[in-house]
C-alpha cells in the first residue's frame, strides 16, 4: 500500500495479507424450569408443548394403564365367585347353593372391584373405602337384577333353539348358541360398567362403562362353549370362562374410556407416571388433599387444593393457587391460563400433559 500525492491505493499484495476479524458466537438464552436439587428424576417440562402431543397416551408403567387394571380387578371379582361357588356347584341339572349364587356373586364382586380399583391404584384410600361400601350396595342389587334379566334372555333363546327342533345335547357346540350365549351375559358386563360410573358420579363414565362392559361380556360368553369343549370338564371351564368374562369386561371398560375421552391428564413425571386422568367434571381439583378429583401424594410441598381445571365455553382453564408451571411459565397463586393441547404441566415433583381431542372447525 502506497501514499502518492496524498492518494492511498491498495495492491493485490495488501488485500492477500490482510487478516479478516471473526465475529464473536452469540449464546442463545434456553428458557427452562428450575427444579429444587435432588429432584431430578420425576421428568423436566418442554418449552415445546406441540412436540409431546403425541406422548400423551403412551409409556409409563403397563400397571396404570386403565384397561389393564380394571381387566385384571374384573378377573379377580369374577375368579373369586367362582372359588366360593365352585365346591357347591352341581352338574347334571341339580341345582346346588354354588348354581343360584355364582352369577350373581360374580356380578356384586365384579362390581366392588370395577368400582374401587381406580381409587386403589391413585393411592386414595377413602375414596376407595366409600366407593367399595356403594359398589357394595349397589352391586347386591343389580347382581341379582341383572342375573334375572340375563337369566331371561338366556331362556327365550333356549325356547327359540326347542321350537326350532335343535338336539339340545349338542348345543354347546352350535356358533348360533355361542352368540345367543354372549347376548345374555353381556347383562352382567353392563351391571360392572353402570357402578364403575355411578360411584365415579360421572354420567359419561357411567355410558362408557356400560359400553365397555357389554362389549367385554359379550366376548367372554362367546368363548365359553368354546373352552367348555376344549377343556371336556365343567369345573375347568367354568374357572376359565368366570376369569375371561370378568378379565374381558373390565378391559373393554378401560378400551372405550379410552378411545372415546375429550379431555385428558396423562402423568409424564411422578410417583404416578403413566396414569391417565380422563376430566369428565366441569370443574377438576388437584392438591394433596384425598378429596380432590386428583389427589397428588408423596410431595409435602403441594397444598391441599393447589389447583383448578375449568372447562368453560370449550375451553379449559387452570387456576393456580400454589406454585404452577405450565410449558415452562411459571404461574403465582390465583394466576389463570388457558391449557392448549399438549402443554406441560408441573405441580411439584408430578409432570402432566394435558391433551383434548381436535374437533373439526365449522365452515
Amino acid at each position: 500500500m502506497s501514499n502518492e500525492q496524498g492518494k492511498i491505493r491498495i495492491t493485490w499484495d495488501d488485500v492477500n495479507k490482510a487478516e479478516v476479524e471473526q465475529p464473536a458466537p452469540v449464546a442463545t438464552p434456553v428458557s427452562r424450569l428450575v427444579r429444587p436439587a435432588g429432584d431430578g428424576s420425576w421428568g423436566t417440562i418442554s418449552t415445546q408443548p406441540n412436540a409431546v402431543a403425541a406422548t400423551a397416551t403412551g409409556g409409563g408403567s403397563i400397571l396404570l394403564k386403565g384397561w389393564f387394571y380394571l381387566g385384571a380387578a374384573g378377573l379377580v371379582g369374577a375368579f373369586v365367585a367362582w372359588v366360593f361357588c365352585e365346591p357347591s356347584f352341581e352338574d347334571g341339572g341339580v341345582q346346588g347353593w354354588g348354581n343360584v349364587m355364582l352369577f350373581p356373586l360374580m356380578a356384586i364382586l365384579m362390581c366392588i372391584s370395577l368400582g374401587t380399583v381406580e381409587s386403589l391404584v391413585e393411592r386414595s384410600w377413602h375414596r376407595a373405602f366409600l366407593r367399595g361400601l356403594a359398589s357394595a350396595g349397589l352391586g347386591l342389587v343389580l347382581g341379582f337384577v341383572f342375573n334375572i334379566l340375563a337369566n331371561l334372555i338366556f331362556g327365550i333363546f333356549i325356547m327359540l333353539f326347542k321350537s326350532a327342533g335343535a338336539d339340545m345335547k349338542s348345543l354347546a357346540s352350535n356358533p348360533l348358541f355361542w352368540l345367543c350365549r354372549a347376548l345374555a351375559w353381556a347383562a352382567f358386563g353392563m351391571a360392572g360398567g353402570l357402578i364403575f360410573g355411578i360411584v365415579s358420579r360421572s354420567g359419561k363414565k357411567t355410558s362408557y362403562g356400560m359400553l365397555g362392559g357389554v362389549i367385554g361380556a359379550a366376548i367372554g360368553g362367546l368363548l365359553f362353549d368354546p373352552i367348555s369343549l376344549l377343556t371336556q370338564g365343567g369345573e375347568a371351564s367354568r374357572a376359565i370362562g368366570m376369569s375371561i368374562l370378568g378379565a374381558s369386561t373390565g378391559i373393554a371398560i378401560g378400551l372405550v374410556e379410552s378411545a372415546l375421552k375429550d379431555r385428558w391428564l396423562y402423568v409424564s413425571g411422578g410417583p404416578l407416571a403413566g396414569k391417565q386422568f380422563v376430566l369428565y367434571q366441569d370443574l377438576v381439583t388437584i392438591g394433596r388433599s384425598q378429596s380432590n378429583t386428583i389427589y397428588l401424594f408423596k410431595d409435602p410441598g403441594i397444598l391441599d387444593q393447589h389447583a383448578t381445571i375449568e372447562h368453560r365455553a370449550g375451553k379449559s382453564l387452570m387456576t393456580a393457587y400454589g406454585p404452577v408451571a405450565v410449558s415452562g411459565q411459571p404461574l403465582q397463586s390465583h394466576m389463570q391460563r388457558t391449557l392448549s393441547s399438549g402443554d406441560m404441566i408441573q405441580i411439584g415433583r408430578y409432570t402432566f400433559t394435558y391433551a383434548e381431542k381436535e374437533r373439526a372447525s365449522k365452515p
